[in-house]
């Protein structure tokens, strides 16, 4: 799998929404090995999608297309309030089914500072720990460097998701975790109205 993501900021979230409108309409019937989007915009008006394809090829193959030019000046630009940046990943792993459209809140984290062997460990400690989170419907992570990665995690809602965070974890995990967070630098990304495709 490959990732693209765009990140921005916008005072218009209904302008953006409807440019991710008009990308599945005009642009996805001919995009090449895609998989899926998911997009949203936070409370403060920070606008992040992440766009899934098969692989890398077939990425680039969309972003020649005249179509994706055209969608990204006509109706991407005008939606942000200053040029997006772009971060690409073909590093990346699923978990608990990956992405999922039936998200009702979508959480965005942006780590740094990251042990990725530990990371890698801790996700097969979490597993055993998944069920007693029915809220968590699936999750993605981009390693975006060596010690850096963008994990989007999808929770059935957002009120779910905030009860789901009060479970007690297992002595195990917690341990686990806080060890390969000690070192970590967190930006949270809350997506309560998220597109899913």
């Amino acid at each position: 799998m490959f990732v693209q993501m765009i990140e921005g900021q916008t005072s218009n979230p209904d302008a953006l929404k409807a440019a991710g409108e008009a990308w599945q309409a005009e642009v996805r019937p001919v995009a090449v090995g895609y998989l899926g989007v998911t997009a949203g915009v936070t409370a403060d008006g920070k606008a992040f999608t992440i766009v899934r394809f098969e692989d890398e090829a077939s990425a680039r193959a969309n972003s020649e297309r005249p179509e994706q030019g055209a969608w990204f000046e006509e109706h991407l630009v005008p939606a942000l309030d200053g040029p997006p940046t772009f971060t690409e990943s073909s590093e990346v792993t699923e978990f608990m089914g990956g992405g999922s459209d039936d998200a009702g809140f979508v959480q965005v984290m942006k780590t740094t500072g990251i042990d990725r062997t530990g990371v890698e460990r801790l996700d097969g400690l979490f597993e055993k720990f998944a069920g007693e989170r029915p809220d968590i419907l699936g999750g993605v992570r981009a390693w975006t460097g060596p010690d850096s990665c963008v994990e989007v995690m999808y929770f059935s809602s957002e009120a779910e998701a905030r009860k789901g965070e009060e479970v007690p974890m297992p002595d195990e995990l917690q341990e686990a975790m806080g060890g390969i967070m000690a070192t970590a630098e967190i930006e949270y990304l809350d997506l309560t109205d998220p597109e899913l495709h």
